[in-house]
């Protein structure tokens, strides 16, 4: 077998080549030419010189559907799709290119959000709010090099501050309807020619459903969030920045197996920040980065039987970074980071620290192309070294409209504390997982940059995947590996001035080690949206969520298939000014009964009616 090295090899030589002289495949990039991204190099880009695939979601787009959780916006791009075992507040598995959240790194202002107490390293997604969140940024493909361990999939970023306007405004989003459901949410904010600030107060509560698909006892939520953040520069070569996020959920639950209506219940707290300051050295050539944050979760799930069992988690993490403008042409990124981890449960209390250093090289010889190059090592407190690489390419014709992009890197997740350490399952000679990942593609734009079209390929290989052989935790290295393949397609098109359509289109093919197919992810998947501006003051949205040829289930095989299913959701909004809003807004307007994980419950027909408003002192 040939070895993984001697296949990068081969992909990054075969990468450039299709880069420079081909247009095989086309990704979806949700942004206007002239956007900004942060996430791809940890310092800000032209969206349109990004080799690796990023898409945007900003506050606009979140404020045109008013729903109330995060997980609801990352579903409709390509190459995501999020498994709920049930209602909100439940455990949400977001699942990137067919890789599930363990392999995916999620920030809040910079915050790794990760839970470290259970056995994956993962965000508790299902109590997300949306509340307060100005943008979102998804970066795909192995981004370890920059973002160390869990970075195999992607990287998600979520922000409070993007899109804030100049002075200070208040803002206030009610809404009220099926399943006795309430949310509401204040934001404070406030732009200036020196800083910008972001408050926000978020509560959420429902009724719900059963959390098992054959049970008749709603399974109620409740969630009360808060989010800050602020950056203010002291000078014109100095800057100070802070971030927080106070998450309080509790969820009415089921269990048991299969599972079935129990007074089960469940709570999650999570306390997170981070402080930091920027300045600036040598007329501004190099631009240094400084910053400390901590993120401590509780978790209690109570049983059918009165049994509670409590997961608490703690990370705190220190972390450089710098930038320096070596010429016109050339651009080195590098940074250090280092983070410890401590889970306390019933049958884990054990800690873990980890460090890395990284650089990365971005190089524009002229403006249509720009190649990145970038190596990181990291040393984990108990497997030892690791070192992880990325190259990526961007090219733009710019008389054609067409941009060509790809990137090819390895990545690496550490085994978690719980695969470490719990009894009788943890094995402490556990090696990370490790990665190789690969996409290209083409953008192409068409009437003045008003339609634009996209096509990715993608593919990921890992490693040493950990799995039970047969109780324990171990390296699964004979059977082979877990492999994803994929395309990604999508449109954005303004077709005229009262009329925006989008759509995404996602084959993924996914297998586990013993080559069986991946369960819980669809094979087609198809994201569909239009807004319509039919007349002054009035606007209408309807989205379409599309899954077909879906699998479940760990034991049998072949695994049993889900019914395919068409969510449509859709929102028509009245607004007397541009500051306020009235809209009514319904979800699975085909009223489909359906699941996305064997035996949870999935909501049915629903109807929300909601009002939104902002206004200066």
């Amino acid at each position: 077998m040939r070895s993984k090295h001697h296949r990068a090899f081969q992909l990054l030589g075969a990468s450039v080549l299709i880069l420079g002289i081909s247009a095989e495949t086309a990704q979806a990039q949700d942004f206007a030419l002239e956007t900004l991204v942060i996430t791809p190099n940890r310092t800000p880009i032209e969206a349109a010189k990004v080799g690796s695939s990023v898409h945007v979601i900003e506050r606009k787009n979140i404020e045109e559907q008013s729903l109330p959780l995060v997980q609801d916006y990352l579903n409709q791009l390509p190459g995501l799709y999020l498994s709920p075992n049930g209602g909100p507040g439940n455990t949400t598995t977001l699942i990137m290119r067919g890789l599930r959240g363990q392999y995916v790194k999620t920030l809040f202002e910079g915050i790794d959000i990760s839970e470290v107490s259970g056995p994956n390293v993962q965000p508790a997604y299902g109590h997300l709010l949306s509340g307060g969140i100005g943008r979102i940024e998804v970066l795909k493909g192995s981004q370890s090099t920059l973002y160390g361990s869990d970075a195999i999939a992607g990287v998600v970023n979520l922000s409070t501050l993007g899109g804030i306007p100049q002075g200070i405004e208040h803002g206030i989003h009610v809404e009220g309807g099926s399943r006795k459901t309430g949310f509401g949410n204040y934001t404070l904010t406030g732009g200036f020619d020196r800083g910008e600030f972001g408050l926000s107060l978020s509560g959420f509560t429902t009724d719900g459903f059963s959390m098992a698909s054959s049970g008749v006892e709603d399974d109620g939520y409740t969630n009360l969030t808060a989010t800050l953040g602020g950056r203010y520069e002291i000078s014109d070569d100095l800057a100070v920045f802070a971030s927080g996020l106070l998450l309080n959920g509790s969820t009415q639950t089921d269990d048991g197996y299969p599972i079935a209506d129990t007074p089960a219940n469940g709570k999650f707290r999570q306390a997170a920040g981070r402080i930091g300051a920027e300045f600036s050295m040598f007329d501004g050539q190099l631009n240094n980065t400084v910053s400390a944050q901590i993120s401590d979760t509780a978790r209690e799930s109570t049983s059918g039987f009165g049994t509670t069992s409590t997961f608490d988690g703690l990370r705190y993490k220190f972390d450089y970074l710098g930038s320096l403008d070596v010429s016109p042409e050339l651009t080195v990124n590098f940074g250090a980071d280092w983070e410890r981890q401590a889970a306390t449960t019933a049958s884990v209390d054990k800690s873990v620290s980890m460090g890395g250093g990284w650089i990365e090289a971005i190089y524009s010889p002229f403006d249509a192309l720009t190649l990145t190059a970038g190596l990181r090592h990291d040393e984990h407190g108990t497997f030892g070294g690791h070192t992880s690489w990325r190259a990526t390419g961007s090219y733009e014709l710019a008389s054609t409209g067409t941009r060509f992009h790809a990137s090819v890197g390895t990545g690496y997740r550490a085994p978690s504390l719980y695969e470490l350490y719990a009894p009788v399952y943890g094995n402490i000679d556990l090696k990370p997982e490790t990665s190789l990942g690969f996409d290209i593609g083409v953008e192409q734009r068409f009437q003045d940059d008003r339609l634009v079209t996209n096509l990715t390929f993608f593919m990921i290989d890992v490693e040493d995947h950990i799995g039970y052989d047969p109780v324990t935790y171990q390296n699964i290295q004979t059977d082979g590996v877990v492999k994803t393949r994929g395309v990604e397609a999508s449109f954005s098109y303004a077709a005229t001035d009262w009329l925006d359509l989008r759509g995404a289109y996602t084959y993924t093919k996914a297998t586990q080690t013993d080559g069986l197919r991946e369960v819980r992810i669809p094979k087609h998947d198809i994201a569909l949206g239009a807004t319509v501006r039919p007349a002054e003051r009035w606007e209408i949205g309807a989205t379409a969520k599309i899954a077909l040829d879906t699998v479940d289930g760990y034991v049998d095989s072949p695994r049993s298939k889900l019914d395919d299913h068409v969510l449509v959701n859709a929102k028509i909004a009245y607004k007397p000014n541009e500051n306020t809003e009235l809209y009514l807004r319904g979800e699975n307007l085909l009223d489909q009964n359906y699941e996305v994980v064997e035996g949870y419950g999935t909501p049915g027909f629903g109807v929300f009616a909601g009002f939104r408003a902002k206004f200066a002192p």
